[in-house]
Formats: C-alpha cells, structure tokens, sequence
C-alpha cells in the first residue's frame, strides 16, 4: 500500500463544499470518483484533505492524501485523474509520500486568502468568484482593527454554532490587508481555522470599515467569546484556500500559491 499526496485547486461555485454527502455534490465525492474511475475499479477512492471548504469556497492549492495499491507515474496521476474531472477541479501535482505523512494532522499551518471587489456594481465577470461592498471603506481602521486578532486566542466569537472542533483557540499569525485596483485583498495565516471563522473575520472587519463600529470593538468582540455579539457571516465568494504548509521534510511540490494562481493579487 502507498500513500499518494496531491495538490488540487477547483471553482467551489458549482460544488457544495467539499465534504462527502449523500447528494454527491461535492469536491471530495467528485475527486474521489474521478480518482476510482482512473484506478479502473469504478469504486471511489477515499481522501483525505488538508482543510474542508464550505459551499461556495474555492482553493488554490488543497491538499489531500489517499492510500492504494495503484502504481502510477506522478504525471500519469496528474493528467489521468484530470481526465475525469470536470473543469471547475484540477490536480496540479501528485507524489508519493510516507506514511508519517497526514494532509491534515501533519499540516503546520493554513492560509486563506478573500477578494473584495469595491463598486457601485456588483461585478458580473467576478460572480462567485469575490465578494462584494459598494460602501466606501476605511482601509486603515480595517487594518487597525485587525491588530487585534493576531496571536493565540480563543476565536469563539468568531467560531459557528455548527463547528465540530475540540476547542476553540486558534493563533493566527498574519492577517493582511491591502489594496489591488478595486479589489481589496485580506490575507489571512492560522495553524488551524474554525468552521466560518474567517468569514466573521470578514463580517467584523466590514463593520468596522464602513464606520458602523468602532476599531476598538474588535478586541471587544474577541474578548466577548460569544458568537452573538459579533457581525453576521460574510459571503464565501471571494474565500480562497491558498496554501497549505507542511514541515520541509516531506518534500513536497507546489504548495505557494503566491507563485500561482493568486499571484497577480498577492505580489508587491
């Protein structure tokens, strides 16, 4: 048996989340069936990802690990699995990894990245694909206020009553916030992220940018520990999982997705 490590990024527009469900409308329940379809068992291979995505999230770089007895080429993973999947889900890179390797428990850190599109009009070309604001912003407050979140905390303000994890202390080791043109690009890094967690980030941040709150109501909010006193739950159009980092001894390919997909909003 071999473990197989992949790197995929897919539109999460179309899809309902990633996680497996009874309908199939699921990245997982899709990959998992293209990679049974290559293998040529018409069984679906069972994976295991990096982080599961929400209904209407997208990733640049997800991170999944499968055990089989398959012997395959890294390209022929690639371009075979590929091949099965419809256009919205790619896999980048495929290899072989030890068994000490975990795409989620061996997993150092997670990076998110939102795109806000700001204008009178909602934007037709970046439907589903960023969210949108048409009230003026005040970046800096925005960006003063996120201060506030950096380090270990207990994010359960910002944590949803559906979320499954065992606790809810989480350190957040960077949230950026720059502008790109009309986009406003929030850059977000965590060891681990709760259910919705950076879509409240999203919800409090705006409510302070349009002057609604104040900035010191975000260290208020995250003291509060009480999801009832934060903002409601921003849209998951523009959330992107944009990479994920795992210790330097696995080697594996691909993960920054700065030099990809997301390049043109991340450079300097």
């Amino acid at each position: 048996m071999t473990r197989i490590a992949l790197g995929l990024s897919y539109d999460g527009s179309a899809w309902q989340g990633w996680q497996t469900q009874p309908h199939g409308q699921t990245v997982q329940d899709t990959l998992e069936a293209a990679l049974g379809q290559f293998a040529g068992t018409g069984q679906p291979l069972a994976t295991t990802c990096a982080g599961r995505t929400d209904t209407g999230v997208h990733a640049a770089m997800q991170v999944v690990h499968l055990d089989t007895d398959l012997q395959r080429r890294d390209e022929s993973w690639v371009r075979g699995v590929n091949a099965f999947l419809p256009p919205s889900i790619s896999v980048h890179w495929a290899q072989p990894v030890s068994e000490a390797f975990h795409a989620r428990f061996a997993a150092e850190s997670r990076s998110y990245v939102y795109l806000l599109w700001r204008g009178r009009v909602r934007p037709a070309l970046w439907a589903g694909r960023a969210g949108w604001c048409f009230q003026p912003l005040d970046v800096a407050a925005m960006q003063q206020a996120a201060q506030a979140l950096l380090g270990e905390h207990d994010f359960s303000s910002f944590r949803s009553s559906q979320c499954q994890a065992k606790h809810p202390v989480r350190t957040l080791q960077r949230l950026d916030i720059v502008e790109r043109g009309p986009f406003l690009v929030f850059s977000l890094t965590a060891n681990a992220f709760l259910h919705h967690m950076v879509r409240n980030i999203m919800g409090a941040l705006l409510q302070i940018g349009q002057g609604r709150e104040p900035v010191a109501w975000m260290a208020e909010v995250l003291g509060a520990r009480d999801r009832r006193q934060a903002a409601p739950t921003f849209a998951p159009d523009g959330l992107y999982l944009a990479s994920v980092a795992y210790p330097a001894t696995f080697g594996l390919p691909g993960l920054d997705s700065a030099a990809g997909q997301l390049a043109p909003f991340l450079a300097e």
